[in-house]
């Protein structure tokens, strides 16, 4: 055997991920197993987009590149009312459902799930992010709605304006736009503390676990 296959069949042996996987592959913690099972469930996320059509609801986590759905997304809205790509931006909507529930598209914008919350968790009664339960690490994040609206200004308070990245590290190699590859973009989640409470907690949405 060569040495890279010798590598391989180790990585195997003690459930890691291979590194000449990894090389071709999208940025992950998980472990072997897990990481398999993540990647089915990928392929059978596009699979079905493909038979099935545009889906009402999109697994965020389940891209290769998060950033070229978000700026598609942009870009279809743009073509559509004939405005510049450049003055457009988000607004977002938290949704109080599943993604089981959602049967249809909205008419702007698209829905996304799939994340995480680290460092807080969403409060479905109160409609806004706080603190976490005790011991308790990551919590799923419900559905957002994401809203292409020209010339935004973004709100000042009642917001935390939380990054969302692809796995926990939150690093990455720094990307011509000036911020990690691992940094897809962020999101005005309700609250009623102040940015810096959330900031000193280190509460971000992430992609993808580390299991």
């Amino acid at each position: 055997m060569s040495s890279e296959l010798e590598l391989m069949a180790s990585s195997l042996f003690i459930n890691v991920v291979p590194d000449m996987w990894k090389a071709k592959a999208y940025p992950s913690l998980k472990p072997l197993a897990s990481w398999v099972s993540d990647l089915i469930q990928r392929i059978n996320f596009l699979q079905k987009w493909i038979c099935d059509g545009i889906p009402p609801v999109f697994w965020i986590s389940g891209f290769f590149f998060p950033q070229a759905f978000l700026t598609g997304t942009l870009q279809n809205y743009a073509r559509r009312s004939g405005i510049s790509i450049d003055t457009i931006g988000f607004d977002f909507e938290v949704i109080e459902k599943l993604a089981s529930e959602i049967t249809e598209k909205p008419d702007t914008g698209c829905y996304i799930h799939g994340l995480f919350v680290e460092g807080a968790r969403w409060d479905s009664e109160a409609g806004q992010i706080t603190e976490c339960r005790p011991k308790e690490l990551y919590t799923e994040m419900v559905l957002i709605r994401l809203i292409p609206e020209p010339n935004r200004k973004a709100p000042t308070s009642g917001v935390y304006i939380c990054p969302i990245y692809k796995t926990l590290t939150r690093a990455g190699t720094l990307s011509t736009t000036g911020h990690s590859t691992n940094y897809v973009m962020a999101v005005e989640v309700p609250t009623d503390q102040s940015q810096r409470h959330w900031i000193k907690r280190g509460v971000a949405l992430i992609c993808a676990l580390d299991y």
